[in-house]
């Protein structure tokens, strides 16, 4: 085969790997806005829920985490007479997105930190109740924060798409593995790969920094 063939095959895992890391990067920043916040909340029970979801997912590797959501619940859904079978697709984004969650959360809770003491007693001094001092004090000086590592992440989850290969799921490192099998051209199948990942993480790149820039902005015109 010559190695324009390859792109077709390619072309379809690679749309697979995009929708797979746009889907689980929007999801994983909810859920890290909701565990970092809830890491730092007044009430116990969020508190706990959100160190235990924080360090179970920190603590344990997604590929395990991607067998146990694939393989796992569903066995443990059958005992307790719940279907809990999901299409690779959704273990792929459930399981990418409550990763990068976990790692995010501890971003949002250190950067909500990081904003001085003086602008929390200023807000006590101005009656703000705890809600508005996090949503007009605290976040909109977090947030620009939070992009650098944020744009880390998500090409780290970027690259953490290719284990949901090992679900079936036809994405971009599955497609590639596909044609190696069939044709043994491993050399030009995986410098495309390469090439293709490098291009993806690119676009992502300047996306992430297009979005650093409006927040920066969006920061600008509130105070």
């Amino acid at each position: 085969m010559h190695w324009t063939e390859y792109l077709v095959p390619l072309g379809q895992g690679a749309w697979v790997t995009v929708q797979l890391t746009f889907w689980s990067t929007i999801f994983g920043a909810i859920l890290s806005f909701a565990a970092g916040i809830g890491k730092l909340s007044g009430f116990a029970a969020i508190r706990w829920l959100s160190v235990s979801y924080i360090e179970i997912f920190r603590g344990t590797s997604l590929l395990v985490q991607l067998f146990w959501l694939y393989f796992a619940l569903p066995i443990v859904g059958e005992m307790a007479g719940i279907d809990l079978r999901f299409s690779p697709v959704i273990v792929g984004i459930l399981a990418l997105s409550l990763n990068i969650g976990a790692y995010g959360a501890e971003v949002v809770r250190g950067s909500i930190q990081a904003v001085t003491r003086a602008q929390y007693e200023a807000a006590r001094a101005l009656n703000f109740t705890p809600r508005q001092t996090l949503f007009r004090i605290a976040l909109p000086q977090a947030i620009p924060e939070m992009m650098p590592p944020f744009d880390n992440l998500a090409i780290q989850n970027l690259k953490d798409t290719a284990l949901v290969s090992l679900i079936t799921l036809g994405d971009l490192a599955f497609r590639a593995e596909q044609l190696r099998n069939f044709t043994q051209d491993s050399t030009t199948i995986f410098s495309l790969v390469l090439i293709m990942y490098f291009g993806m993480a690119l676009v992502l790149t300047a996306m992430m920094r297009v979005l650093a820039r409006m927040v920066g902005r969006w920061r600008q015109t509130g105070r």
